[in-house]
């Protein structure tokens, strides 16, 4: 969503043991945090939805995650392998530098971008498919966040796309959050009062409040995925 919004945000973050000390540096800014060695480290393969565009450090998916994770004593670090304006064929692209041998499950936050451009839900499908299909042949445990596209494109693209995410679901028998923007739907009332309380003045990417409410219907999910991890 960055580029069309005339931003581009990079996180960098590293591969192999790099990776892990990156994370556990991350996860150690939250009071009460005690990395082990053996802690699962989950990698967040996403946008600027995961990237936390427009947001403090500390207000973002992958930080609240961290924060809800440590909080209830979870054995888990959360990367943040989000890149602003990213498609879900960048994801695709960078997805085996993603993957280090560190990294013991993964969330697929992706699609979204795809859908603004009015992407071939075809294509969409493909470049997700093979990305879940690669974390399935590492061994890695998926959640995938879906995302349910407008009626902007008619309702034959909009049914396609929105059937992505629970066919490929099961298709790899990768868990589900049916809608990334769910929980702040179900408290939209209209207003703009109520729109500005959980997204930013662009209507694209979430206020600091409203992703404290996707973390709160995220979150038991992240755990699930930590701890099929740690099971391995």
């Amino acid at each position: 969503m960055g580029r069309l919004l005339g931003r581009v945000t990079l996180l960098r973050y590293g591969s192999g043991r790099a990776c892990r000390k990156a994370a556990l540096a991350i996860a150690l800014a939250f009071p009460g945090f005690a990395a082990h060695a053996d802690a699962v480290v989950i990698a967040a393969l996403g946008d600027s939805l995961t990237a936390g565009y427009g947001l403090g450090e500390y207000e973002g998916l992958v930080p609240r995650l961290q924060n809800w994770l440590t909080t209830r004593g979870v054995d888990a670090v959360v990367l943040n392998a989000g890149v602003s304006g990213d498609t879900t064929a960048g994801g695709l692209a960078r997805l085996d530098w993603t993957l280090s041998p560190d990294v013991g499950a993964l969330i697929v936050e992706l699609g979204a971008n795809d859908m603004l451009r009015g992407v071939d839900p075809a294509e969409v499908r493909s470049n997700l498919d093979a990305i879940l299909a690669k974390a399935g042949e590492a061994g890695l445990p998926v959640l995938l966040l879906g995302f349910r596209a407008p009626g902007n494109y008619g309702p034959d693209y909009q049914a396609q796309f929105d059937a992505i995410f629970p066919e490929l679901a099961e298709a790899h028998g990768a868990d589900l959050f049916p809608s990334f923007f769910g929980p702040l739907r179900a408290r939209d009332d209209g207003s703009q009062k109520v729109r500005s309380k959980y997204l930013q003045e662009d209507g694209l990417h979430p206020t600091a409040m409203g992703v404290a409410l996707i973390v709160d219907e995220l979150g038991p999910q992240v755990k699930a995925l930590a701890e099929k991890a740690a099971a391995k």
